[in-house]
This record gives structure tokens, C-alpha cells and sequence, in this order.
């Protein structure tokens, strides 16, 4: 794993937390615990602060970066899907984002929120608690805190659960090894 110093700024990584070898952690950044970080994802904390809360899933090639001396801020057990962006913005507890999502400057997040692939969400917008939105540009197309959506949260949950697993499995001493 790459957890790099930036001036007098040093990444602080939770425990239980899995940092894949191909990752970069840089600078004013902190993971809480029980997180995966997977291969190529990069975590930009070199002019801005990036917090990540606890049993964060963060997929190959996601990128975090923070606008200059502003947070970007992530709650605890989000998913975040294979080569998504995050930019500045707040995301608050339990949300998936989608592969290839873009999450923009000074958007909100709210808690259960749900972004489709590909989904663009532009600069400022707040996606309210439970709102599911996909599209260039973003629009919303339902709510999973309805009743009838429960199996679906509980579906999301499992995958949350196994990217905790995850992080656990890669941690154990020679479970990853690189084969020449």
C-alpha cells in the first residue's frame, strides 16, 4: 500500500482497515476502521482534508479529492463502486454510489441515498435521505426507504457486510501475495 506524508500532513488508517498495494492514501486523510480500499483507488488529501467513517467500501479506482482547505466527508458503511468520483462533497451514512458515479462539489448526500452507474450529480445538489437518482444529470426515479423496498436495503446490507469481510480476509498474513 502507498499512505504518503504530504508536508507535515500523515494519513491515519483505521484498524482492520485493508489499503490494496496499488492504492494512494495522501496527505490529510482519515479511514475509520474495518474499511477495503481496492487496487488503484486514490485518496487525495494534499490541498483539502478527505474523513472516511467506518466499514467503508471504496472499489478499484475511485478517486476522493477535496477543494483547497475545504472536507470532503464520507459516513460510515458507504459503498463506493468501481471508478466513481468523489469531489468535495458530504455523504452521509449507509449511501451506494454507483460505478462510474460522479459526486460533485458541494453536493449532500443524505443517509440510505442511492446513485445509479454512470450518474452525474452536479455541482450543489443535496439528494434527500433514501432517494435513488441516476442519469446525466441526475434525477430522482424513487425512494428505498419505502415499504415495499425493505428487501432491497436488506440486500445492500449484505454487500456492505462483505466488503467488511473482505477487508478482514486481505489482511491476514499471506493471503494476497503477488505471483510473478
Amino acid at each position: 500500500m502507498a499512505i504518503w506524508r504530504f508536508e507535515d500532513k500523515v494519513p491515519q488508517i483505521g484498524e482492520g482497515t485493508f489499503v490494496a498495494p496499488t492504492a494512494d492514501v495522501i496527505g490529510d486523510v482519515v479511514i475509520g476502521k474495518e474499511c477495503y480500499i481496492g487496487p488503484g483507488a486514490r485518496i487525495r488529501g494534499d490541498y483539502g482534508k478527505i474523513i472516511i467513517g467506518d466499514g467503508c467500501s471504496i472499489q478499484e479506482n475511485v478517486v476522493i479529492h477535496a477543494r483547497p482547505d475545504e472536507v470532503t466527508k464520507v459516513g460510515s458503511r458507504v459503498t463506493m463502486g468501481h471508478g466513481c468520483i468523489l469531489h468535495n462533497c458530504i455523504v452521509e451514512n449507509n449511501v451506494v454510489i454507483g460505478m462510474r458515479a460522479v459526486v460533485s462539489d458541494y453536493v449532500l448526500l443524505k443517509e440510505w441515498a442511492v446513485v445509479g452507474e454512470g450518474a452525474v450529480i452536479s455541482r450543489g445538489k443535496t439528494i434527500k435521505k433514501g432517494e435513488i437518482v441516476v442519469g446525466v444529470p441526475a434525477r430522482s426515479v424513487g425512494n428505498i426507504l419505502d415499504d415495499d423496498k425493505k428487501e432491497i436495503r436488506e440486500e445492500l446490507d449484505r454487500f456492505k457486510d462483505k466488503y467488511i469481510e473482505m477487508a478482514h480476509r486481505h489482511l491476514v498474513e499471506g493471503a494476497l501475495e503477488r505471483i510473478e
